[in-house]
């Protein structure tokens, strides 16, 4: 991460994502093959997007997904599995990008321990 707003926009994207997630996991499980209406798809579409530009390059979740086509409408479960998946990479990725530092965890600005304060890593750290 080069400076406070790459980690403000990681925090933002794992907000989204697991809000998105959680809403769309409870009508999974309700109907998994019902389609995603419009207006949540739009609405996923936008965070996957935002989530790419953070991700790229090394944590997209797949090599070859941008966005859900509008045309061909995604199943509640299909929405499900991407966004867990996009969430694993953002975890990830904040995992990698985390220090323990004066006591607290803090992210990594530009190679260096900032004040910036974050939870523990969940996921093994590169080295």
């Amino acid at each position: 991460m080069q400076n406070k707003e790459d980690v403000e926009s990681l925090e933002k994207i794992i907000g989204q994502l697991q809000g998105l997630h959680s809403e769309i996991s409870v009508l999974a499980k309700k109907s998994p093959s019902d389609a995603v209406n419009a207006f949540k798809l739009k609405l996923i579409n936008n965070v996957i997007a935002a989530a790419n530009e953070v991700l790229y390059p090394n944590y997209l979740p797949f090599g070859d997904f941008t966005s859900f086509e509008a045309d061909d409408v995604p199943s509640t479960s299909d929405v499900t599995l991407v966004l867990s998946q996009y969430m694993e990479e953002a975890e990830r990725y904040r995992s990698d990008n985390v220090r323990f530092s004066g006591g607290v965890w803090v992210y990594v600005v530009n190679g260096e321990p900032s004040g910036i304060r974050s939870g523990p890593p969940t996921k093994v750290m590169k080295k």
